[in-house]
């Protein structure tokens, strides 16, 4: 068993795939491969899976991420035939039409979570601006970064959870959360640039992360209402649907739940309007005259 193998614990009936980040005497420190979770375990109590370096590749995640990405995808080609329908409505039937879909801030605690997010994004032609920051520092960062980058839609993840070993606190309380309150000073930060939540969408948590102190902060998506451990590109999936749903849309959780693995227990929010613009007529580029 060495550093890369993937890997379950026997001691949680190999429920969450992992890979091996390091090993450390004689215990592992494990990532999920599909899960934004951090854990180690001792080498006793890992079976190393058949699986091989592809699940590190984005779409060799688990098939209910790949049906959301190929929902992800109709939902587009979708918005593009209603773009089209409504220029021929208009008795325009020759005229072209160009795509200003909503653009994404991504600031992830994890740079490999960060990498597959970024690799995705642009999959979907989603424009977007990754970066690694640690949770502590997201939102001193954001200070610098939102008059920077001016983005539609802002995402603030890493790694979350329950410290089941704290002494007098409980789910309600931000001290229970090994992250919750740092995604909350980034969230209020994002909100002090920007106060109107159509103007600027924000996306907020991880795994098991305090839902309603998310959203009274000012997201208006956040995890996890359940406190379940969310799939580690849930909050790409609302970001890109959201960069390609329109300006003239709201859309409520209800309406993209299907989009994301974990569903409403992992994720919630309140009604917000798209950022997608349609633009005409056709922008033509310099180089396609030569």
């Amino acid at each position: 068993m060495r550093q890369g193998d993937f890997v379950t614990r026997k001691s949680y009936g190999g429920d969450v795939m992992f890979k091996i980040e390091r090993i450390e005497q004689m215990k592992a420190i494990l990532r999920g491969v599909d899960y934004r979770l951090l854990a180690d375990a001792p080498l006793g109590d890992l079976t190393i899976s058949k699986l091989t370096e592809a699940l590190d590749h984005p779409r060799s995640s688990s098939p209910e991420f790949r049906e959301s990405l190929r929902r992800l995808a109709l939902s587009q080609v979708q918005l593009q035939e209603k773009n089209q329908l409504s220029i021929t409505h208009k008795q325009k039937a020759n005229m072209s039409y160009f795509e200003v879909p909503g653009k994404v801030l991504h600031l992830d605690g994890d740079p490999t979570y960060l990498r597959k997010s970024m690799q995705l994004y642009g999959e979907l032609r989603v424009p977007a601006e990754g970066y690694y920051i640690p949770e502590s520092q997201m939102a001193e960062a954001l200070h610098r970064l939102l008059p920077q980058i001016n983005p539609d839609i802002v995402v603030i993840t890493g790694h979350d959870g329950i410290l089941k070993h704290r002494k007098g606190a409980g789910p309600g309380s931000l001290g229970s959360y090994k992250n919750s309150q740092n995604f909350v000073n980034a969230v209020q930060i994002a909100r002090q640039y920007e106060r109107n939540r159509d103007s600027m969408i924000i996306v907020a948590g991880a795994c098991q992360s305090h839902f309603e102190a998310l959203l009274r902060a000012g997201a208006n998506y956040a995890s996890s209402p359940a406190r379940i451990l969310i799939h580690a590109l849930d909050p790409l999936c609302i970001a890109a649907k959201l960069s390609y749903t329109s300006v003239k849309d709201t859309i409520s959780m209800l309406d993209i739940a299907e989009l994301t693995v974990t569903g409403l227990d992992g994720l919630g929010g309140v009604e917000t309007r798209g950022s997608y613009r349609m633009g005409v007529p056709g922008i033509q580029h310099p180089e396609e005259h030569v």
